[in-house]
């Protein structure tokens, strides 16, 4: 027999009718042969969204799953690199009791520019909070010859910076690219490091995202912003999976294109041929998104509420 669930935890094997209590009361009982019965609970669950700074308000007490995700940083202009994701924090086995949690939805990173001459870099995102977690604001795109900004995911470097910025605290991100070049580097990602300038031919990609189901369906946030380019030879950086903003596009003052809103992202860095440049790409706003088992006895208000079921098949 082989069991194929996504939560290994709520399934028990009995060779009895009595219900285990590991399960829930509306379990379901499979079985095989007498030897052979398991038990599966409902899987049943409610899910709080908070793309808004809200409160999450409980009644009784039990454990959460949450992600909480910053806001992401803002590209940087003429040249720029991009901006880095805001920082990424999920864990299961978060208890909560009976109480008003303030939830605070980080915003991303203004946009900067035109800007030049000089080039200025952009602006680091705002925090995300629910109870003691604190995911930290994405770091900002560097303008022209500086080192990215340190947050959550950091800020790529521009202009002969091959510094990569590490993230801030550690454990949230990933570190902003270098540049070798008078192009823009990647800003960090959830999931990766900002890429490294190439040369005169490419401006840094941001860094990866990470995909997370804990609203049903696998989505993929916080992606950092890819840098932008310099002059008319050269190619401008993608945005990191997730929702982060690409680079100005190449051969001309071109805008970065903004991080996607509720995915912690970060933008893009500004693209430059003359003049002033373009304007760099805001950050995305966070989101916090809290899950509870409806048998956890835990009842809640706040943010957008969904409910939603575990699914599982059975092989014999």
């Amino acid at each position: 027999m082989t069991i194929k669930y996504l939560d290994s935890n709520r399934i028990s094997a009995l060779s009895s009718d009595t219900k285990p209590t590991n399960v829930e009361t509306n379990s379901i009982l499979v079985e095989k042969d007498t030897g052979n019965r398991y038990w599966f609970d409902s899987g049943e669950y409610k899910v709080h969204s908070f793309t808004s700074s809200g409160t999450f308000a409980v009644t009784g007490s039990g454990d959460v799953e949450y992600l909480v995700v910053a806001g992401g940083g803002s590209g940087g202009g003429r040249y720029g690199a991009g901006g880095g994701a805001g920082g990424y924090l999920t864990a299961t086995g978060h208890a909560v009791t009976a109480q008003s949690y303030t939830v605070t939805v980080g915003a991303g990173g203004a946009s900067v520019g035109p800007a030049g001459p000089p080039s200025v870099s952009g602006n680091s995102g705002s925090n995300s909070v629910f109870d003691t977690i604190t995911a930290t604001g994405g770091g900002y795109g560097a303008g022209s010859n500086v080192a990215g900004g340190a947050g959550g995911s950091s800020g790529g470097s521009s202009d002969f910076i091959t510094t990569q910025t590490a993230s801030s605290p550690a454990g949230q991100g990933f570190a902003g690219g270098g540049s070798n070049s008078s192009n823009g580097a990647g800003g960090g990602g959830a999931g990766a490091v900002g890429g490294d300038t190439v040369s005169e031919t490419q401006a840094g990609s941001g860094g990866n995202g990470l995909s997370s189901s804990i609203t049903g369906s696998a989505v993929t946030r916080a992606g950092g912003g890819g840098g932008g380019d310099y002059g008319t030879g050269g190619s401008e950086g993608t945005g990191g999976t997730g929702g982060g903003g690409k680079g100005g596009t190449t051969g001309g003052n071109n805008a970065g294109v903004a991080g996607t809103i509720n995915t912690g992202s970060g933008g893009g860095g500004a693209s430059y041929t003359s003049g002033s440049g373009g304007a760099s790409g805001a950050g995305g706003s966070g989101i916090v998104i809290i899950k509870y088992s409806t048998s956890s006895g835990i009842t809640a208000t706040g943010g957008t509420i969904t409910t939603i079921q575990d699914t599982w098949t059975l092989e014999i």
